[in-house]
């Protein structure tokens, strides 16, 4: 089940998996977008128990099972631009930085197995349709999929506090790169870090003393578009 007019919407137009079932609202039933659709028209609160959710924004639809993307193939591509995520478990950062991560042209993000944010339709909102667009692949272990980043002629950069790393403007973001992101209030795993050719810091200037996950990926990524031309 996906919901939210953005992650129904994006989720037709990709073409990425089925959608079979649709259900709305009868004010979003006639909306452009959803011209054409086979749609069942529902009262709101039929729609938030069929999906879970009050945030359904007047329809919900049934998709098939979101396809992960090769992992491996991701490294093939030509100076690739990839996120992974350590251990992040919050899917509304999930979303947020998979929405980033589309937005500035990444060509993938990758997410461990275990003890990790999946994709799931809190996660497609919160990206606003993005996961249906951007390849996201999953790994058993993070640390040896970065090795073979490394190996594959990647830089592989982390992101962590200013006493620890360089400042994000003193990085070579051309080429191949992995932006490597900490979990939510611990940061990077010692293993992880240690996989990084280089550590790299966000000016803070305030006294709140880090960024949220999904901000700081948002301000990296846009600093890798900006020296990346």
């Amino acid at each position: 089940m996906i919901y939210g007019r953005n992650a129904v919407h994006e989720a037709l137009r990709a073409k990425l998996r089925p959608v079979r079932s649709i259900w709305a609202t009868e004010p979003t039933a006639r909306e452009p977008w959803l011209r054409g659709a086979d749609v069942r028209v529902a009262a709101s609160h039929e729609i938030a128990a069929r999906c879970g959710s009050d945030g359904h924004q007047g329809v919900c639809a049934i998709a098939g099972r979101f396809p992960y993307a090769d992992a491996a193939g991701l490294l093939r591509g030509d100076a690739p631009l990839l996120v992974a995520l350590d251990e992040v478990q919050d899917v509304q950062n999930l979303g947020a930085i998979v929405r980033t991560a589309e937005c500035a042209g990444a060509t993938g993000l990758v997410i461990p197995e275990r003890r990790s944010a999946e994709v799931t339709a809190a996660a497609g909102k919160a990206s606003a349709g993005a996961v249906e667009h951007l390849p996201i692949a999953r790994v058993k272990n993070l640390a040896d999929y970065l090795a073979e980043a490394k190996a594959a002629g990647l830089w592989i950069y982390g992101a962590a506090g200013e006493e620890a790393a360089r400042p994000w403007d003193q990085i070579d973001w051309t080429g191949g790169v992995v932006l490597v992101m900490g979990a939510e209030g611990k940061g990077l795993r010692p293993r992880v870090a240690a996989s990084c050719d280089a550590l790299v810091a966000l000016p803070l200037r305030g006294s709140i003393e880090s960024l949220n996950v999904s901000a700081a990926a948002a301000a990296l990524l846009y600093e890798a578009v900006r020296a990346r031309g």
